[in-house]
């Protein structure tokens, strides 16, 4: 039976959530097309993984070796190659990350195979792949079927799907051969992490974010009297970093902190898909915007549209007279 195969990623010992987000993706479509879902994990000593995924798939590929402890481009590219040459899968779907972008360009002229990035959204359309990406940072959807294969790849936005539920039953476990003789050019050698900074924003219950909806620099203590008021830490999108307007170790996004406190609130950001993967797990989402169209209100449990100069400080007042109340 034709098959939806999912590219199982993992950082440091652990499934990244993306991956769970592709499966809950794979799972509707192979659903509603009488298809299978297998997902393929490539690593070394990851008899664990197989274990976990197996309650979201069908089957489970396993390819285990030492070129695969960790993330290699060049490695999964010549695995997967060989892999959907034999199974044929109706669509490999891989995560739009670090990795994916690294891998799926590669994966797709070897394979020969129609590819569509960034997607937010996708299904199958006759033997073409219809896809939605965004444009103009995120303002714009725009939607496109992609030529009729044989099969197509497709990396998908993270955050955009929620992750499904374990099955009940778990899927079958399968084990492949690592391609003999594999000579690898290039190799992974380690992580370098960044110096820490004065604080770790990822490990606080309350954030308030801000973003170039301040305007100034010298705004900044508008959105820090909030923090404070709550007794929480103040966060940033990128392009505050970028004017230098607070330090790296403030900002919440992809290429800063993932944050999960109980409340984030983000006044003056729009919300792009990369400060979006950063703050998507917090429990409670206030967006405080006065444009009604920021991208950022679609993930919101609460939001105002309104001027965060007036808001805010209305917001501070009101917080420091219920605790001075108590």
């Amino acid at each position: 039976m034709a098959e939806i195969l999912v590219l199982a990623e993992h950082r440091r010992g652990a499934l990244r959530d993306v991956t769970y987000e592709l499966l809950a993706k794979g799972r509707e479509i192979t659903d509603s097309g009488g298809l299978e879902l297998s997902t393929i994990v490539l690593g070394s000593g990851c008899s664990g993984f197989a274990g976990e995924l197996s309650n979201h798939a069908d089957r489970v590929l396993v390819v285990d070796h030492p070129d695969l402890a960790e993330f290699n481009a060049e490695a999964y590219s010549k695995v997967l190659v060989g892999v959907i040459a034999e199974r044929k899968p109706r669509l490999t779907l891989i995560g739009h990350t670090s990795c994916g972008v690294d891998l799926a360009p590669a994966l797709a002229i070897k394979s020969g195979l129609p590819l569509a990035t960034d997607c937010i959204d996708l299904s199958l359309d006759g033997g073409g792949l219809a896809v939605t990406r965004q444009v103009y940072g995120g303002k714009m959807n725009v939607e496109g079927v992609l030529r009729e294969a044989e099969g197509h790849i497709a990396t998908v936005r993270p955050a955009t799907f929620e992750p499904g539920e374990p099955r009940g039953e778990p899927g079958e476990v399968v084990s492949l051969e690592y391609p003999a003789e594999l000579e690898l050019v290039t190799r992974f050698t380690g992580f370098v992490e960044p110096p820490p900074g004065e604080v770790d924003i990822a490990d606080a219950e309350i954030i308030v974010g801000v973003g170039r909806g301040i305007k100034d620099e010298k705004n900044i203590p508008v959105v820090r009297e909030l923090a404070e008021a709550l007794k929480g830490e103040l966060g940033c999108s990128r392009p505050i970093v970028d004017k230098g307007w607070l330090p790296k170790d403030r900002q919440v996004g992809s290429s800063g902190k993932t944050v999960k406190p109980k409340l984030y609130i983000a006044s003056g950001i729009s919300g792009s898909f990369q400060h979006v993967m950063g703050m998507k797990g917090s429990d409670l989402i206030v967006v405080v915007n006065k444009d009604s169209k920021a991208p950022l209100f679609g993930f919101a449990d609460y939001g105002v549209v309104g001027d965060l100069f007036k808001v805010l400080p209305a917001l501070t007042e009101k917080i420091r007279e219920f605790k001075g109340s108590g």
